[in-house]
């Protein structure tokens, strides 16, 4: 059986399309919904934008991180010098 490249890859697209079927269908039978990996993908909604943060809210968020862990070592540091 020799098959071309288009034939071969039409062959594994519907390959694709059997096991998506095969996967709604055990989901449907089992009430569970079907595994991430074999499901469907939905083509109808859009792409999630991608969502950056500015430079400066970066710069904010390691700022309080910063002071937070400056906190914790303050405490951490008194409560050893408390213990001795």
């Amino acid at each position: 059986m020799n098959l071309s490249s288009a034939q071969f890859r039409r062959a594994a697209a519907l390959q694709e399309k059997i096991e998506a079927m095969q996967a709604d269908l055990a989901s449907l039978l089992s009430g569970s919904p079907a595994s991430p990996g074999k499901a469907k993908k939905d083509n109808d909604k859009p792409a999630k934008k991608k969502r950056t943060m500015s430079a400066s809210a970066r710069k904010r968020i390691a700022e309080a991180q910063r002071a937070r862990w400056a906190k914790q070592k303050a405490a951490t540091a008194a409560a050893e010098k408390k213990g001795k």
